[in-house]
């Protein structure tokens, strides 16, 4: 595969579902991946890139953007309160706001910056323990609670349990979304991103699927 063959995928989906395929934002999920393959997506032409950690991001994104200055970078990780402001520097959205405590965290930095990067409210849609996110009960309240912050929430992101039907949390977080007026939903990933489009996805976060196989530390 690669990235042709991603984008050739999600334009067939779009198009099955009746959608526009350019109303779909392709997230290349660059994380733990080499600079040199990292160079070859940017090189063919490619600019949104998603890092799950802020180090990482950090580390790695100053330098190519000084290449590639339109280059974009999506937070698709747990963010901790204490990197909120790092993370807030470095990226033009934020896919995992997931508590309260990170909300007032981003608001309160928000005014101090004069800025703040685009917000997806993370929910677990599955309900497990072990995950975070807001609960779906509760993701109503949060949304509000965001917004009586001031903060740029833009729409929604789950990560499906891996041994479910992905197709039946993605509906559901497109159903919250809807009656919250959100438009963004960023759910989907290398093995169902397909099916997310079906249920209205505006970003799908593509890996392996794009870069290789990730290459495991030494």
């Amino acid at each position: 595969m690669g990235l042709q063959d991603i984008t050739d995928r999600i334009t067939k989906a779009a198009t099955d579902a009746g959608r526009d395929p350019t109303s779909i934002d392709l997230i290349a999920v660059s994380k733990v991946q080499p600079i040199g393959r990292v160079e070859a997506v940017l090189d063919q032409g490619h600019r949104l890139f998603g890092e799950n950690r802020v180090q990482e991001a950090a580390g790695k994104w100053p330098a190519l953007q000084e290449r590639f200055p339109d280059a974009k970078v999506h937070l698709i990780g747990p963010l901790q309160t204490n990197k909120a402001r790092q993370a807030m520097e470095l990226v033009t959205a934020i896919h995992s706001l997931d508590r309260p405590k990170l909300a007032q965290t981003l608001a309160r930095l928000a005014q101090d910056l004069g800025h703040c990067p685009k917000l997806f409210i993370q929910v677990n849609t599955g309900e497990e323990p072990q995950k975070a996110g807001i609960l779906p009960a509760e993701a109503d309240g949060f949304v509000a609670e965001c917004r009586a912050l001031d903060l740029p929430v833009v729409g929604l992101m789950c990560i499906p349990p891996v041994e479910e039907t992905p197709s039946l949390h993605f509906a559901l977080l497109a159903k919250i979304a809807a009656r919250n007026g959100l438009t963004g939903l960023s759910m989907g990933m290398s093995s169902d991103f397909e099916q997310a489009i079906a249920f209205g996805a505006t970003h799908v976060r593509v890996g392996s699927a794009i870069f290789g196989e990730r290459v495991k530390p030494a």
